[in-house]
């Protein structure tokens, strides 16, 4: 295979960029002081070790998942670090379930009554490369720390289960404008391949380190060709990406003009929201909008889709 025209630095987002720089023992201090700086300083973690990334299925059904890194602090916590480059309407419940793994694993076959349910913390870390959070809306946040809250005050429920997503591409700092050591973190997970050296705002022992890891004329022949398959394929995820989001641009187009034109059929606003209907289960048969985005599109609320979601559910 002919080695790509490579920058000075790999892309450490992908598959085997993210598991040389954070999926060796002899580099954990680096995944230790990013998750550090993912914390905020809510938690610290001192040390961790790395477990096997394969949990095989309770049943053949199930069969076996494959996480790109599971670890566990010195303290018991328990953490799976996940790069994602497409976007997917399960995204939230896929988690969901690894968390549920990681639980559910900590059960032993017997003897359940001593074990008395003592469950460690457990965090899933989703690096989201090139597409947002699913049903974000115009939200613009690059953070997103999710922990188990009572709906009508806020209050945190329980502590020991999080979620922190980051998405990349709303992460849009200059060098120049970063603050913090988080900063500095998601604008070389975001650019490492485009940067040409350590800059002044990087200087730092932790960031050093990284740049020297991550320097592509250091690998060795057989890391060279794993590297460019592995950027091939982060390539290949964002032409499909990129042509499913075309699609969708020109869905939504489509749909925008058939509202509008459902609705100039109807002259009472009442009239133009029932005109729609037929549009709305178009939409929703189509099973590639979110409620939210079908209310935009038809130019109706979000509860009169929800009525006519339920409507078609009786088939009427």
């Amino acid at each position: 295979m002919n080695e790509l025209k490579q920058s000075k630095y790999i892309d450490i987002t992908t598959d085997y960029g993210f598991k040389k720089v954070f999926g060796s023992d002899t580099n954990k201090d680096l995944l230790i002081a990013f998750l550090n700086e993912l914390f905020r300083g809510r938690k610290i973690i001192a040390d961790l070790y790395y477990n096997k990334n394969e949990h095989v299925g309770d049943t053949e059904d199930i069969g076996t998942v494959i996480f790109d890194l599971t670890c566990t602090a010195d303290n018991g916590e328990r953490f799976i670090i996940e790069v994602q480059r497409t976007a997917q309407d399960n995204l939230k419940k896929r988690m969901l379930y690894y968390s549920s793994k990681l639980i559910a694993d900590q059960a032993p076959k017997g003897n359940r009554r001593a074990w008395n349910y003592a469950i460690s913390e457990v965090y899933i870390i989703v690096l989201m490369d090139g597409f947002a959070m699913p049903d974000a809306g115009d939200e613009q946040y690059f953070l997103h720390d999710i922990c188990l809250c009572y709906r009508d005050h806020g209050k945190i429920f329980y502590d020991d289960l999080g979620f922190i997503y980051v998405e990349l591409v709303n992460f849009v700092k200059a060098e120049a404008e970063l603050v913090n050591d988080l900063d500095r973190w998601l604008y070389v997970l975001k650019n490492m391949s485009s940067l040409n050296g350590l800059s002044t705002y990087l200087r730092k022992p932790i960031f050093e380190k990284l740049f020297q890891l991550a320097e592509y004329s250091k690998l060795k022949p057989e890391e060279r060709e794993m590297y460019n398959v592995s950027l091939r394929n982060k390539w290949d995820a964002e032409s499909i990406r990129s042509s499913q989001e075309e699609q969708l641009k020109r869905a939504r187009e489509k749909a925008m003009a058939e509202g509008k034109a459902e609705g100039k059929a109807e002259g009472k606003a009442e009239g133009k929201a029932e005109g729609k209907a037929e549009v709305i289960k178009n939409l929703l048969s189509s099973n590639k909008f979110s409620i939210s985005e079908i209310a935009e599109l038809a130019d109706v609320t979000v509860e009169f889709v929800k009525q006519i979601e339920a409507e078609k559910a009786k088939g009427k």
